[in-house]
């Protein structure tokens, strides 16, 4: 099982891209009590930004911590004003890791398929760019914009590359930004819950909601078709009514 894992003010999302759910996590912190609670019992890949609130997922055991290319470009995109040409040249060899990415969407390739690509294409790139990012790092000043974002990949090079092993696993975690994307468009319009019970209702509606849309279904239909059978409908058998069960 592989999740995605980001973290948005006091809420925590984990998108499952394998069955499609997402799980939206109201924590009064940003601590780590709420990922090691959500994770406690899950084993396989978890996805993550660089926040380093996330690392001590690296040292449990039956998780193995990788992270997003998406990010670590941004911070090259960032730089583009700063030092053009070096950002340049790390977002054209990035580029080709996402056109990668892009062929084995395109020709439909299953989980081996995409993994001999990538063995055969990606892991070439990211080994000439890796080289390149450590003697370039050394050129720039540390505290540059550019600078930045070169320390923030090398410090976060194996997890990068990690996605290169297994054939399941995605270059970034943009399907849950996708996710997050409703929450961050409308934060101004709502800064406060009023209370952390109204803000783990939110996260509640958030993951329900989010779920509807993953699967294509209307959340208004969903809703209410479960509220009109819920009431007579078998204990033992209400795990039917959620969304990955639900059949109209």
């Amino acid at each position: 099982m592989k999740v995605f894992l980001f973290h948005f003010a006091s809420l925590k999302v984990y998108h499952n891209s394998l069955s499609e759910m997402v799980v939206f996590d109201y924590q009064p912190g940003r601590g780590r009590e709420g990922p090691s609670d959500m994770l406690k019992s899950f084993k396989g890949h978890v996805q993550t930004d660089g926040y380093s609130g996330y690392n001590f997922l690296d040292k449990e055991k039956d998780i193995t911590l990788f992270h997003c290319w998406a990010h670590a470009r941004r911070k090259f995109y960032d730089a583009l004003q700063n030092d053009k040409s070096r950002a340049e040249c790390a977002l054209e060899q990035i580029q080709l890791l996402y056109a990668i990415e892009r062929t084995a969407r395109d020709q439909s390739l299953d989980v081996q398929q995409t993994l001999a690509l990538r063995q055969q294409k990606a892991v070439p790139i990211l080994n000439a760019l890796h080289s390149w990012m450590k003697k370039t790092y050394i050129e720039t000043t540390p505290k540059s914009v550019i600078g930045r974002a070169l320390a923030y990949s090398l410090k976060l090079w194996n997890g990068l590359a990690t996605y290169t092993t297994d054939g399941k696993l995605n270059i970034d975690n943009n399907l849950v930004e996708n996710a997050i994307r409703p929450v961050a468009i409308g934060r101004k319009n709502y800064l406060f819950a009023g209370s952390h019970e109204a803000a783990q209702r939110s996260a509640m509606l958030y993951s329900l909601f989010g779920t509807c849309k993953l699967h294509g279904v209307n959340p208004f239909e969903w809703m209410k078709d479960v509220l009109q059978k819920i009431p007579a409908y078998p204990v033992n058998q209400v795990a039917q009514l959620l969304l990955h069960n639900w059949n109209k």
